[in-house]
């Protein structure tokens, strides 16, 4: 398989854009999509064959299960439980953006991303086209677009040149605005929040948001 290319510079190929990628995602395939941090290769988080095809893709194994982008922040009620009221400031204040929150997943949902011991990292991304594929989809198992031990993709030709091969389409929509992975924050644990990555946002950013608050984050990054 050779990955289609799609570029989004005006609305009519915007337009198409999404909906090659919609498609192919609804067929199993993956595809690689923009986002406000690096380029992403996705698939539907809810069909587990596609999401093995992005782990082997990768070059990753069950031990490391993809993180799923959702279109809108209050989906994270559909997918998590028990999130706490302090991740929920961090939500309003940094979603859409370059936050990834680990939580604990919903027991219902009939999906296997991996061995995740019972959790589920989501991210509302800050990127217009990915948001717009997210809302045809719902939510996609979303990785970096690259192999593994590899820099990250910043632009479409880096993503083309190492997943062009397992993917059906890949969105260009230029150069990465932000360039730099999603901070990851661990909301499992009562009164901690743990980073789990560096990324976009700094400590001192979530730290910052949460000063009135009675929590502890500790940066294990």
């Amino acid at each position: 398989m050779s990955a289609e290319r799609y570029p989004t510079e005006t609305e009519e190929q915007r337009a198409a854009a999404v909906e090659a990628a919609s498609l192919a995602v609804q067929r199993g395939e993956l595809v690689v999509l923009p986002t406000d941090t690096v380029y992403g290769v996705a698939a539907d988080a809810f069909d587990p064959a596609a999401v093995k095809a992005l782990l082997r893709a990768k070059g990753r194994g069950r031990e490391m299960p993809p993180p799923v982008l959702v279109s809108t922040a209050t989906t994270i009620d559909a997918l998590a439980v028990n999130v706490p009221g302090w991740a929920r400031t961090l939500v309003e204040r940094f979603w859409p953006g370059p936050l990834t929150l680990v939580c604990h997943q919903q027991g219902s949902l009939q999906w296997d991303l991996g061995d995740t011991r019972g959790t589920v990292a989501i991210r509302m991304p800050d990127h217009d086209v990915a948001r717009e594929i997210l809302e045809r989809t719902g939510p996609l198992a979303v990785s970096s677009a690259n192999t593994t031990g590899s820099p990250a993709a910043t632009d479409a030709d880096a993503a083309q040149r190492m997943l062009g091969e397992e993917v059906a389409v890949i969105v260009d929509a230029g150069a990465s605005p932000g360039g730099e992975a999603s901070t990851i924050l661990d909301v499992t644990g009562s009164g901690r929040g743990r980073v789990l990555r560096r990324g976009a946002l700094a400590l001192e950013d979530l730290t910052a948001a949460l000063e009135d608050v009675d929590v502890t984050i500790v940066d294990e990054g």
